[in-house]
Protein backbone atom coordinates (compact mmCIF):
# COMPACT_ATOMS: atom_id res chain seq x y z
CA UNK A 1 0.00 0.00 0.00
CA UNK A 2 2.79 2.46 0.26
CA UNK A 3 4.38 2.06 -2.86
CA UNK A 4 0.60 2.18 -4.36
CA UNK A 5 0.08 5.92 -1.87
CA UNK A 6 3.41 7.09 -3.37
CA UNK A 7 1.99 6.58 -6.58
CA UNK A 8 -1.40 8.33 -6.44
CA UNK A 9 0.40 11.15 -4.40
CA UNK A 10 2.70 11.65 -6.96
CA UNK A 11 -0.24 11.70 -10.21
CA UNK A 12 -2.19 14.04 -7.74
CA UNK A 13 0.10 16.22 -7.74
CA UNK A 14 0.97 16.90 -11.88
CA UNK A 15 -2.56 18.25 -11.81
CA UNK A 16 -1.22 21.38 -10.09
CA UNK A 17 0.60 22.30 -13.29
CA UNK A 18 -2.82 22.43 -14.80
CA UNK A 19 -4.71 23.79 -12.37
CA UNK A 20 -1.79 27.11 -11.89
CA UNK A 21 -2.75 27.32 -15.60
CA UNK A 22 -5.77 28.39 -15.19
CA UNK A 23 -5.05 30.12 -12.24
CA UNK A 24 -3.01 32.53 -14.41
CA UNK A 25 -5.03 32.88 -17.55
CA UNK A 26 -8.72 32.23 -15.94
CA UNK A 27 -10.33 35.31 -18.53
CA UNK A 28 -8.37 33.02 -21.79
CA UNK A 29 -9.53 29.61 -20.13
CA UNK A 30 -13.21 30.58 -19.95
CA UNK A 31 -13.10 32.35 -23.10
CA UNK A 32 -12.09 28.85 -24.84
CA UNK A 33 -15.05 27.30 -22.73
CA UNK A 34 -17.76 29.69 -23.90
CA UNK A 35 -16.44 28.43 -27.75
CA UNK A 36 -16.32 24.69 -27.23
CA UNK A 37 -19.53 24.39 -25.64
CA UNK A 38 -21.53 26.84 -28.62
CA UNK A 39 -19.25 25.07 -31.16
CA UNK A 40 -20.52 21.34 -29.37
CA UNK A 41 -24.49 22.30 -29.21
CA UNK A 42 -24.56 24.53 -32.61
CA UNK A 43 -26.56 21.58 -34.09
CA UNK A 44 -28.91 20.91 -31.64
CA UNK A 45 -32.37 21.99 -31.37
CA UNK A 46 -32.06 24.45 -28.47
CA UNK A 47 -28.49 25.72 -30.66
CA UNK A 48 -30.65 26.17 -33.65
CA UNK A 49 -33.01 28.03 -31.99
CA UNK A 50 -30.90 30.23 -30.36
CA UNK A 51 -28.57 30.85 -33.52
CA UNK A 52 -25.63 29.41 -31.94
CA UNK A 53 -23.41 29.18 -35.48
CA UNK A 54 -23.74 33.06 -35.22
CA UNK A 55 -22.11 33.11 -31.98
CA UNK A 56 -18.78 34.68 -32.58
CA UNK A 57 -18.33 36.87 -28.61
CA UNK A 58 -18.92 37.40 -25.34
CA UNK A 59 -21.81 40.00 -26.58
CA UNK A 60 -23.41 37.76 -29.27
CA UNK A 61 -23.76 35.07 -27.11
CA UNK A 62 -26.01 37.15 -24.69
CA UNK A 63 -27.69 38.47 -26.90
CA UNK A 64 -28.58 35.17 -28.48
CA UNK A 65 -28.87 33.04 -25.58
CA UNK A 66 -31.46 33.60 -23.07
CA UNK A 67 -30.96 33.53 -19.08
CA UNK A 68 -32.95 30.30 -18.18
CA UNK A 69 -34.25 28.68 -14.91
CA UNK A 70 -35.51 25.36 -14.22
CA UNK A 71 -39.02 25.90 -15.85
CA UNK A 72 -37.87 27.37 -18.98
CA UNK A 73 -35.77 24.58 -19.51
CA UNK A 74 -38.06 21.77 -18.18
CA UNK A 75 -39.75 21.08 -21.82
CA UNK A 76 -36.75 19.94 -23.46
CA UNK A 77 -35.24 18.24 -20.27
CA UNK A 78 -38.85 16.14 -20.03
CA UNK A 79 -38.10 15.20 -23.98
CA UNK A 80 -34.84 14.06 -22.89
CA UNK A 81 -35.53 11.96 -20.00
CA UNK A 82 -37.84 10.33 -22.21
CA UNK A 83 -35.58 9.32 -24.97
CA UNK A 84 -35.35 12.79 -27.36
CA UNK A 85 -31.50 13.33 -28.21
CA UNK A 86 -29.40 16.16 -29.34
CA UNK A 87 -31.88 18.63 -27.91
CA UNK A 88 -29.68 20.76 -25.34
CA UNK A 89 -26.29 18.56 -25.94
CA UNK A 90 -24.90 16.78 -28.37
CA UNK A 91 -24.78 13.66 -26.91
CA UNK A 92 -26.69 11.07 -25.22
CA UNK A 93 -27.72 11.92 -21.60
CA UNK A 94 -29.70 9.07 -19.56
CA UNK A 95 -28.72 10.27 -16.29
CA UNK A 96 -30.72 12.92 -14.48
CA UNK A 97 -29.56 14.76 -10.87
CA UNK A 98 -32.50 15.05 -9.07
CA UNK A 99 -32.13 18.59 -7.87
CA UNK A 100 -31.47 18.72 -4.03
CA UNK A 101 -34.26 20.90 -1.28
CA UNK A 102 -37.00 20.04 0.55
CA UNK A 103 -40.16 21.55 -1.60
CA UNK A 104 -42.44 18.66 -3.63
CA UNK A 105 -40.97 19.96 -6.81
CA UNK A 106 -38.23 17.97 -7.96
CA UNK A 107 -35.72 18.96 -10.78
CA UNK A 108 -33.62 16.70 -12.93
CA UNK A 109 -30.84 17.85 -13.93
CA UNK A 110 -29.16 16.67 -16.95
CA UNK A 111 -25.85 14.68 -16.53
CA UNK A 112 -23.72 13.82 -19.68
CA UNK A 113 -21.27 11.76 -20.09
CA UNK A 114 -18.87 14.79 -20.54
CA UNK A 115 -19.97 16.56 -17.59
CA UNK A 116 -20.04 13.38 -15.41
CA UNK A 117 -16.16 12.68 -16.48
CA UNK A 118 -15.04 16.50 -17.31
CA UNK A 119 -16.93 18.09 -13.97
CA UNK A 120 -17.72 15.76 -11.08
CA UNK A 121 -14.88 13.11 -11.22
CA UNK A 122 -12.33 16.43 -12.03
CA UNK A 123 -13.55 17.67 -8.74
CA UNK A 124 -13.27 14.34 -6.70
CA UNK A 125 -9.62 14.12 -8.60
CA UNK A 126 -9.06 17.89 -7.50
CA UNK A 127 -10.13 18.02 -3.83
CA UNK A 128 -7.57 15.24 -3.14
CA UNK A 129 -4.58 16.83 -5.34
CA UNK A 130 -5.27 19.85 -3.21
CA UNK A 131 -5.13 17.80 0.42
CA UNK A 132 -2.02 16.25 -1.19
CA UNK A 133 -0.34 19.69 -2.03
CA UNK A 134 -1.28 20.88 1.36
CA UNK A 135 0.01 17.64 3.03
CA UNK A 136 3.39 16.28 1.92
CA UNK A 137 3.23 13.25 4.09
CA UNK A 138 -0.50 11.97 2.70
CA UNK A 139 -1.11 8.22 3.59
CA UNK A 140 -4.30 8.77 1.94
CA UNK A 141 -4.06 6.32 -0.42
CA UNK A 142 -3.03 3.91 2.20
CA UNK A 143 -7.08 3.78 3.34
CA UNK A 144 -10.71 4.32 2.33
CA UNK A 145 -12.45 7.16 1.23
CA UNK A 146 -15.98 6.58 2.94
CA UNK A 147 -18.51 9.03 1.11
CA UNK A 148 -22.23 9.20 2.15
CA UNK A 149 -24.44 8.95 -0.80
CA UNK A 150 -27.69 8.51 -1.97
CA UNK A 151 -29.88 6.36 -4.35
CA UNK A 152 -30.71 6.21 -7.97
CA UNK A 153 -34.15 5.15 -9.17
CA UNK A 154 -35.03 3.71 -13.03
CA UNK A 155 -37.61 5.52 -15.25
CA UNK A 156 -39.09 3.19 -17.42
CA UNK A 157 -40.85 5.36 -20.15
CA UNK A 158 -42.08 1.97 -22.32
CA UNK A 159 -39.17 1.14 -24.82
CA UNK A 160 -36.82 3.90 -23.26
CA UNK A 161 -34.92 3.74 -19.98
CA UNK A 162 -33.31 6.81 -17.97
CA UNK A 163 -32.31 7.06 -14.52
CA UNK A 164 -32.71 9.88 -12.04
CA UNK A 165 -31.41 10.23 -8.18
CA UNK A 166 -29.10 12.23 -6.10
CA UNK A 167 -25.49 13.24 -7.60
CA UNK A 168 -23.63 11.22 -5.30
CA UNK A 169 -25.32 8.13 -6.33
CA UNK A 170 -24.88 8.68 -9.97
CA UNK A 171 -20.96 9.36 -9.24
CA UNK A 172 -21.04 6.25 -7.39
CA UNK A 173 -22.24 4.39 -10.12
CA UNK A 174 -20.47 5.24 -12.86
CA UNK A 175 -17.17 5.73 -10.57
CA UNK A 176 -14.15 4.58 -13.11
CA UNK A 177 -12.04 1.73 -11.36
CA UNK A 178 -9.06 3.65 -10.29
CA UNK A 179 -11.22 5.80 -7.85
CA UNK A 180 -13.63 2.85 -7.13
CA UNK A 181 -10.45 0.97 -5.74
CA UNK A 182 -10.93 3.64 -2.47
CA UNK A 183 -13.85 4.20 -2.10
CA UNK A 184 -16.51 2.45 0.62
CA UNK A 185 -18.72 1.23 1.61
CA UNK A 186 -19.49 -1.63 -0.92
CA UNK A 187 -21.61 -0.18 -3.77
CA UNK A 188 -24.74 -2.23 -2.95
CA UNK A 189 -24.79 -0.86 0.53
CA UNK A 190 -23.76 2.83 -0.52
CA UNK A 191 -26.58 3.03 -3.05
CA UNK A 192 -29.65 1.44 -0.94
CA UNK A 193 -32.82 3.26 -1.27
CA UNK A 194 -33.76 3.35 2.31
CA UNK A 195 -31.70 6.07 4.35
CA UNK A 196 -31.93 4.60 8.02
CA UNK A 197 -31.07 1.12 6.73
CA UNK A 198 -28.40 2.49 4.75
CA UNK A 199 -26.61 4.48 7.78
CA UNK A 200 -26.95 1.07 10.05
CA UNK A 201 -25.15 -1.03 7.44
CA UNK A 202 -22.74 1.40 6.79
CA UNK A 203 -21.49 1.87 10.45
CA UNK A 204 -21.26 -1.34 11.06
CA UNK A 205 -19.48 -2.65 8.03
CA UNK A 206 -17.07 0.76 8.00
CA UNK A 207 -16.53 0.60 12.13
CA UNK A 208 -12.99 -1.54 11.74
CA UNK A 209 -12.00 -0.66 8.46
CA UNK A 210 -9.14 1.90 7.75
CA UNK A 211 -10.53 5.02 6.43
CA UNK A 212 -8.40 7.69 5.78
CA UNK A 213 -11.04 10.33 4.39
CA UNK A 214 -14.60 11.17 4.81
CA UNK A 215 -17.04 12.95 2.12
CA UNK A 216 -20.29 13.96 2.97
CA UNK A 217 -23.04 16.56 4.14
CA UNK A 218 -22.46 17.55 8.00
CA UNK A 219 -25.80 17.46 9.44
CA UNK A 220 -25.85 13.51 7.56
CA UNK A 221 -22.10 12.96 8.55
CA UNK A 222 -23.02 13.46 12.28
CA UNK A 223 -25.73 10.68 12.25
CA UNK A 224 -23.33 8.45 11.14
CA UNK A 225 -20.10 9.09 13.31
CA UNK A 226 -22.65 9.24 16.25
CA UNK A 227 -23.60 5.78 15.20
CA UNK A 228 -20.28 4.37 15.00
CA UNK A 229 -19.11 5.65 18.25
CA UNK A 230 -22.01 3.93 19.73
CA UNK A 231 -20.62 0.32 18.02
CA UNK A 232 -17.53 0.94 19.31
CA UNK A 233 -18.32 1.83 22.36
CA UNK A 234 -15.81 4.86 22.36
CA UNK A 235 -15.95 8.82 22.80
CA UNK A 236 -14.48 9.76 19.56
CA UNK A 237 -13.37 8.99 16.21
CA UNK A 238 -9.34 8.81 16.89
CA UNK A 239 -9.84 5.97 18.69
CA UNK A 240 -11.75 4.51 15.60
CA UNK A 241 -9.75 5.49 12.39
CA UNK A 242 -6.74 6.75 13.80
CA UNK A 243 -5.19 7.71 10.30
CA UNK A 244 -8.02 9.76 9.18
CA UNK A 245 -6.69 12.70 7.43
CA UNK A 246 -9.51 15.04 5.59
CA UNK A 247 -13.37 15.29 6.12
CA UNK A 248 -14.40 16.71 2.68
CA UNK A 249 -17.72 19.03 3.48
CA UNK A 250 -20.66 21.06 1.69
CA UNK A 251 -23.91 21.03 0.77
CA UNK A 252 -25.06 23.24 4.23
CA UNK A 253 -22.70 25.61 5.86
CA UNK A 254 -19.75 23.95 8.25
CA UNK A 255 -19.29 27.03 10.30
CA UNK A 256 -22.30 25.93 13.08
CA UNK A 257 -20.55 22.32 13.23
CA UNK A 258 -17.04 22.34 13.43
CA UNK A 259 -16.48 22.71 16.70
CA UNK A 260 -18.70 19.44 18.01
CA UNK A 261 -17.06 17.76 14.50
CA UNK A 262 -13.36 18.93 16.39
CA UNK A 263 -14.53 17.24 19.70
CA UNK A 264 -16.16 14.11 17.98
CA UNK A 265 -12.71 14.07 15.68
CA UNK A 266 -10.47 14.85 19.14
CA UNK A 267 -7.36 14.84 16.74
CA UNK A 268 -5.86 18.07 15.14
CA UNK A 269 -4.11 16.49 12.50
CA UNK A 270 -7.55 16.12 10.11
CA UNK A 271 -7.70 18.64 7.61
CA UNK A 272 -11.58 19.85 7.04
CA UNK A 273 -11.74 21.10 3.16
CA UNK A 274 -14.92 23.03 2.11
CA UNK A 275 -16.45 21.76 -1.50
CA UNK A 276 -18.86 23.58 -3.68
CA UNK A 277 -20.39 20.37 -5.11
CA UNK A 278 -24.09 20.67 -6.54
CA UNK A 279 -26.58 19.18 -8.89
CA UNK A 280 -25.53 21.20 -11.34
CA UNK A 281 -22.10 21.40 -11.51
CA UNK A 282 -18.84 21.17 -8.89
CA UNK A 283 -17.67 24.64 -9.06
CA UNK A 284 -15.25 25.13 -5.71
CA UNK A 285 -12.94 23.55 -3.85
CA UNK A 286 -10.78 25.10 -0.47
CA UNK A 287 -7.58 24.68 -1.97
CA UNK A 288 -5.72 26.45 1.33
CA UNK A 289 -5.96 25.62 4.68
CA UNK A 290 -5.50 28.98 6.41
CA UNK A 291 -8.96 29.92 4.96
CA UNK A 292 -12.24 28.74 4.03
CA UNK A 293 -12.07 30.15 0.57
CA UNK A 294 -12.79 28.27 -2.08
CA UNK A 295 -10.91 28.09 -5.66
CA UNK A 296 -13.27 28.61 -8.36
CA UNK A 297 -12.42 25.74 -10.86
CA UNK A 298 -12.33 27.15 -14.53
CA UNK A 299 -11.69 23.96 -16.72
CA UNK A 300 -14.70 21.64 -15.62
CA UNK A 301 -16.58 22.20 -19.06
CA UNK A 302 -18.46 25.43 -17.46
CA UNK A 303 -19.01 28.78 -18.58
CA UNK A 304 -19.68 31.16 -15.20
CA UNK A 305 -21.78 33.79 -15.59
CA UNK A 306 -22.64 36.65 -12.64
CA UNK A 307 -25.53 38.87 -11.78
CA UNK A 308 -25.31 41.81 -8.69
CA UNK A 309 -27.84 40.60 -6.22
CA UNK A 310 -29.36 43.94 -6.52
CA UNK A 311 -30.27 43.12 -10.14
CA UNK A 312 -31.66 39.39 -9.46
CA UNK A 313 -35.35 39.02 -10.40
CA UNK A 314 -35.49 42.48 -13.11
CA UNK A 315 -36.70 41.60 -16.23
CA UNK A 316 -33.28 42.62 -17.94
CA UNK A 317 -31.01 42.32 -15.25
CA UNK A 318 -27.19 43.35 -15.32
CA UNK A 319 -24.59 40.32 -16.17
CA UNK A 320 -20.90 40.11 -16.22
CA UNK A 321 -18.67 37.26 -17.08
CA UNK A 322 -15.86 36.34 -15.23
CA UNK A 323 -13.45 39.64 -16.34
CA UNK A 324 -16.11 41.63 -15.41
CA UNK A 325 -16.77 40.62 -11.81
CA UNK A 326 -15.42 42.95 -8.44
CA UNK A 327 -14.05 42.14 -4.85
CA UNK A 328 -16.48 41.90 -2.18
CA UNK A 329 -19.86 42.35 -3.90
CA UNK A 330 -22.49 39.04 -3.47
CA UNK A 331 -23.81 37.71 -7.38
CA UNK A 332 -26.09 35.10 -7.85
CA UNK A 333 -24.41 32.35 -10.46
CA UNK A 334 -25.43 31.68 -14.09
CA UNK A 335 -23.83 28.42 -15.60
CA UNK A 336 -23.35 26.89 -18.94
CA UNK A 337 -22.59 23.20 -19.21
CA UNK A 338 -21.25 20.78 -20.95
CA UNK A 339 -24.87 18.84 -20.14
CA UNK A 340 -27.11 21.54 -21.40
CA UNK A 341 -27.60 23.99 -19.17
CA UNK A 342 -27.71 27.51 -20.92
CA UNK A 343 -27.25 30.26 -18.99
CA UNK A 344 -29.01 28.74 -15.87
CA UNK A 345 -29.30 30.37 -12.61
CA UNK A 346 -28.69 28.02 -9.92
CA UNK A 347 -30.46 30.15 -6.89
CA UNK A 348 -26.71 30.13 -5.00
CA UNK A 349 -25.17 33.59 -4.54
CA UNK A 350 -21.04 34.01 -4.20
CA UNK A 351 -18.83 36.76 -2.71
CA UNK A 352 -15.64 37.29 -4.43
CA UNK A 353 -12.62 37.16 -2.44
CA UNK A 354 -9.68 37.24 -4.67
CA UNK A 355 -9.70 38.13 -7.91
CA UNK A 356 -5.95 36.82 -8.70
CA UNK A 357 -6.97 33.56 -8.35
CA UNK A 358 -10.21 33.75 -8.20
CA UNK A 359 -11.77 32.77 -4.77
CA UNK A 360 -15.17 33.05 -3.01
CA UNK A 361 -17.24 32.11 -0.50
CA UNK A 362 -21.10 31.39 -0.49
CA UNK A 363 -23.05 33.97 0.51
CA UNK A 364 -26.58 32.25 0.81
CA UNK A 365 -29.75 31.09 -2.13
CA UNK A 366 -31.22 34.01 -4.28
CA UNK A 367 -34.66 32.41 -2.72
CA UNK A 368 -33.49 31.64 1.34
CA UNK A 369 -33.51 34.68 2.74
CA UNK A 370 -35.82 36.54 5.19
CA UNK A 371 -37.06 40.06 4.29
CA UNK A 372 -40.58 40.21 5.66
CA UNK A 373 -39.77 43.53 7.50
CA UNK A 374 -37.26 44.99 4.84
CA UNK A 375 -33.97 43.64 7.00
CA UNK A 376 -32.72 41.60 4.49
CA UNK A 377 -31.52 38.79 6.57
CA UNK A 378 -28.82 36.29 4.60
CA UNK A 379 -27.84 32.81 5.26
CA UNK A 380 -24.45 33.66 5.83
CA UNK A 381 -25.55 36.70 8.21
CA UNK A 382 -27.47 34.18 10.29
CA UNK A 383 -25.07 31.69 10.50
CA UNK A 384 -22.41 33.52 11.88
CA UNK A 385 -24.91 35.48 14.12
CA UNK A 386 -25.45 31.91 15.41
CA UNK A 387 -22.07 30.50 15.45
CA UNK A 388 -21.28 33.46 17.98
CA UNK A 389 -24.08 32.71 20.53
CA UNK A 390 -22.96 28.88 20.42
CA UNK A 391 -19.02 30.13 21.03
CA UNK A 392 -20.22 32.27 23.79
CA UNK A 393 -22.72 30.00 25.60
CA UNK A 394 -20.61 26.85 25.27
CA UNK A 395 -23.16 25.71 22.70
CA UNK A 396 -23.55 23.23 19.95
CA UNK A 397 -26.20 22.62 17.40
CA UNK A 398 -27.91 19.77 15.29
CA UNK A 399 -30.32 22.16 13.10
CA UNK A 400 -32.22 25.01 12.95
CA UNK A 401 -34.68 27.36 11.23
CA UNK A 402 -36.00 30.71 11.07
CA UNK A 403 -39.25 32.40 10.03
CA UNK A 404 -40.71 35.76 10.78
CA UNK A 405 -43.53 36.52 13.15
CA UNK A 406 -46.14 38.55 12.08
CA UNK A 407 -47.48 40.45 15.70
CA UNK A 408 -49.65 42.97 13.42
CA UNK A 409 -49.16 44.21 9.48
CA UNK A 410 -46.40 46.97 10.69
CA UNK A 411 -44.01 45.04 13.51
CA UNK A 412 -42.91 41.44 14.08
CA UNK A 413 -39.68 38.81 14.94
CA UNK A 414 -38.15 36.07 13.97
CA UNK A 415 -38.44 32.69 15.41
CA UNK A 416 -35.65 30.65 15.59
CA UNK A 417 -36.26 26.96 15.51
CA UNK A 418 -33.33 25.42 17.12
CA UNK A 419 -32.27 21.64 17.91
CA UNK A 420 -29.01 21.90 20.19
CA UNK A 421 -26.64 19.18 20.77
CA UNK A 422 -25.54 20.40 23.73
CA UNK A 423 -27.56 23.43 25.11
CA UNK A 424 -26.46 27.11 26.22
CA UNK A 425 -25.23 28.00 29.62
CA UNK A 426 -27.76 30.83 29.39
CA UNK A 427 -30.57 30.90 26.83
CA UNK A 428 -31.56 34.70 27.67
CA UNK A 429 -27.60 35.28 27.17
CA UNK A 430 -27.46 33.04 23.71
CA UNK A 431 -30.81 35.18 22.30
CA UNK A 432 -28.87 38.67 23.35
CA UNK A 433 -25.50 37.53 21.45
CA UNK A 434 -27.16 36.53 18.77
CA UNK A 435 -29.06 39.40 18.04
CA UNK A 436 -25.97 41.67 18.67
CA UNK A 437 -24.42 39.67 15.82
CA UNK A 438 -27.28 40.71 13.67
CA UNK A 439 -27.48 43.63 14.10
CA UNK A 440 -23.52 44.38 13.92
CA UNK A 441 -22.81 42.65 10.67
CA UNK A 442 -26.04 43.60 8.72
CA UNK A 443 -27.47 47.33 8.84
CA UNK A 444 -31.25 46.53 7.53
CA UNK A 445 -31.44 44.42 10.59
CA UNK A 446 -29.80 47.24 12.88
CA UNK A 447 -32.09 49.84 11.40
CA UNK A 448 -35.13 47.26 12.10
CA UNK A 449 -34.32 46.47 15.71
CA UNK A 450 -33.74 50.40 16.41
CA UNK A 451 -36.00 51.08 19.58
CA UNK A 452 -38.38 47.37 18.47
CA UNK A 453 -40.15 49.69 16.12
CA UNK A 454 -40.54 47.28 13.48
CA UNK A 455 -38.51 44.09 14.74
CA UNK A 456 -38.52 42.78 18.25
CA UNK A 457 -36.00 40.61 20.24
CA UNK A 458 -35.61 37.21 18.26
CA UNK A 459 -37.68 34.56 19.80
CA UNK A 460 -35.43 31.43 20.29
CA UNK A 461 -37.55 27.49 20.48
CA UNK A 462 -35.26 25.08 21.80
CA UNK A 463 -36.60 21.84 19.57
CA UNK A 464 -35.73 17.81 21.97
CA UNK A 465 -33.52 16.01 20.14
CA UNK A 466 -34.57 14.03 16.89
CA UNK A 467 -37.51 16.12 15.62
CA UNK A 468 -35.84 17.40 12.39
CA UNK A 469 -34.90 14.17 11.48
CA UNK A 470 -38.10 12.76 12.45
CA UNK A 471 -39.55 15.95 10.09
CA UNK A 472 -37.33 15.12 7.04
CA UNK A 473 -38.68 11.41 7.83
CA UNK A 474 -42.27 12.18 7.45
CA UNK A 475 -41.41 14.47 4.53
CA UNK A 476 -39.51 11.38 2.62
CA UNK A 477 -36.39 13.53 3.04
CA UNK A 478 -34.38 11.34 4.75
CA UNK A 479 -30.43 11.19 2.47
CA UNK A 480 -27.99 13.29 2.01
CA UNK A 481 -29.42 15.48 -0.78
CA UNK A 482 -32.01 16.68 1.81
CA UNK A 483 -31.46 19.45 4.21
CA UNK A 484 -33.66 21.65 6.49
CA UNK A 485 -34.23 25.08 4.78
CA UNK A 486 -32.56 27.59 6.91
CA UNK A 487 -34.28 30.19 6.34
CA UNK A 488 -38.07 31.28 5.08
CA UNK A 489 -39.99 34.37 4.32
CA UNK A 490 -43.87 32.55 5.87
CA UNK A 491 -44.68 30.04 8.47
CA UNK A 492 -45.09 27.08 6.46
CA UNK A 493 -41.62 24.84 7.79
CA UNK A 494 -41.70 26.45 11.04
CA UNK A 495 -45.68 25.28 11.77
CA UNK A 496 -44.89 21.85 10.41
CA UNK A 497 -41.50 21.21 12.18
CA UNK A 498 -43.76 22.44 15.43
CA UNK A 499 -46.67 20.18 14.37
CA UNK A 500 -43.38 16.79 15.32
CA UNK A 501 -42.84 18.64 18.92
CA UNK A 502 -45.12 16.78 21.68
CA UNK A 503 -47.34 18.69 23.70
Amino acid sequence: MAILNSIASWLMKKRMHQIELFMKYPHDVQEEWMYELIKSAKDTEFGKKHGFKFINNYEQFKKHIPINDYESLKPLIERTRRGEQNLLWNSEIKWFAKSSGTTDKSKFIPVSKEFLDGCHYNGGRDMITFQCINNADTKLFTGKNLALGGSFKTDDFGDYKSYHGDVSAIIIQNLPMWAEYFRAPDVNIALMDNWEDKLEQMANSMANENVTSLAGVPSWMLVLIKRILEIKKVDNLKEVWPNLEVYFHGGVSFTPYKELFDQLFNNNKVAFMQLYSASEGFFGIQDERVSNEMLLMLDYGIYYEFIPTSEVGKENPRIYNLSEVQKDKDYAMVITTNAGLWRYQIGDTIRFTNLSPYRFIITGRTKQHINAFGEELMIHNAELALKTACEKTKAHIIDFTVAPIFMNENTGAHEWLIEFEQEPTNIDFFKSVLDDTLKQINSDYEAKRFNNYILHLPEIKLLPKGTFYNWLKANNKLGGQYKVPRLSNDRKIVEDVMSFVKN
